[in-house]
């Protein structure tokens, strides 16, 4: 009887089979208990991670966020740090687009920017190549380029003020040696951007360079040596080969480099102090000079919020067209 009653169940299951009706068994991960145990576990370890994240979060959001609000409201206010806040809506903004001083800031640093982006991609791209090649003493010479670097702006502008010194600088010495007349340098306004733009220079270059030779070492020898044997001299090489693979490269560079110069402070402020005559002035110092030294914030304020909207716009341009052109800058 009880093998009757398991050839019969056998041959039931065996029917079902034929039929397609098959009863999945479900696995032993995914009973209901084991299912509520990994929710669980999955749940502890996101509460963990958070624990860890959310002081780090909350500093980060309460020193940039809130700061942004603040000083949004303020821009809409005119407040000079003591006596109450008066409403003024958006005079401060017509206001600053009237402002001779304002104008002036722009466009030094406008000019120092488009002086200063092409010089630093062109220049790193070249220091690069020469250093990613085998010759003696590299490791000397990535170390002597790489030292201006972790120099802060602050003993970098001090420094400059010993060589640029007008009458005891080191280098109104060196042109006395070689019999050319004395220059102004920093006290001089119609020299003065181009010198901050040769010390910017000296103590930036390091960042473009360390980049392009990153990208260097990452391009694919096989396409170096096919380009050899196709007969492709140094310069074609350079051009068909090189250059192509170092486009995300540049955009990126470009771009880190216009929103570095664009919040230009630390060595105009240790230098010249926006002078002489206002000639370094740029906006970031603007906007200090307006805030901390003539305590008007809710200007200053109107004034910062503006170049946070042009440097929006550019950085946002530069997206479009690295998308756009399919340069996989980002």
């Amino acid at each position: 009887m009880k093998n009757s009653l398991l050839i019969s169940d056998h041959e039931k299951s065996a029917r079902a089979e034929r039929r397609g009706n098959d009863v999945r068994v479900p696995d032993r991960d995914e009973r209901p208990g084991r299912v509520y145990t990994r929710r669980r576990r999955r749940l502890v370890a996101n509460l963990t991670g958070w624990s860890f994240a959310a002081p780090a979060t909350l500093v980060i959001l309460g020193l940039t966020l809130f700061p942004a609000g603040w000083a949004f409201l303020i821009s809409r206010e005119h407040w000079d740090g003591f006596s109450p806040a008066r409403q003024i809506g958006w005079a401060n903004y017509s206001n600053m687009m009237q402002d001779p001083d304002f104008r002036g800031a722009v466009d030094h640093t406008v000019m120092f920017t488009v002086l200063y982006v092409p010089v630093v991609l062109v220049f790193g791209m070249f220091i690069a190549v020469a250093l990613n090649r085998k010759i003696r003493f590299i490791s000397f010479y990535r170390t002597a380029l790489f030292v201006p670097m972790v120099v802060s702006a602050a003993a970098t502008g001090i420094l400059a003020n010993f060589v640029f010194d007008p009458q005891f600088g080191l280098a109104n010495n060196v042109l006395r040696v070689l019999h050319v007349s004395k220059q102004g340098f920093l006290t001089d306004p119609h020299e003065v951007m181009w010198v901050i733009a040769v010390i910017y220079l000296w103590s930036d270059l390091a960042f473009s360079v360390i980049v392009y030779l990153a990208a260097l070492q990452d391009i694919p020898q096989d396409c170096m040596e096919a380009a050899r044997m196709d007969g492709a001299n140094s310069w074609q090489q350079f051009r068909h080969v090189i250059l192509p693979s170092l486009a995300p490269v540049t955009v990126f560079v470009g771009i880190w480099e216009t929103i570095s110069v664009l919040q230009i402070f630390e060595l105009v402020l240790t230098t010249t102090h926006g002078g002489p005559l206002g000639a370094s002035q740029t906006v970031v110092y603007f906007i200090y000079n307006e805030a901390f030294n003539l305590s008007r914030y809710g200007y200053g304020s109107a004034a910062a919020y503006a170049l946070f909207g042009a440097t929006l716009i550019l950085t946002l341009g530069a997206f479009a067209y690295s998308r756009r052109s399919k340069i996989e800058a980002f």
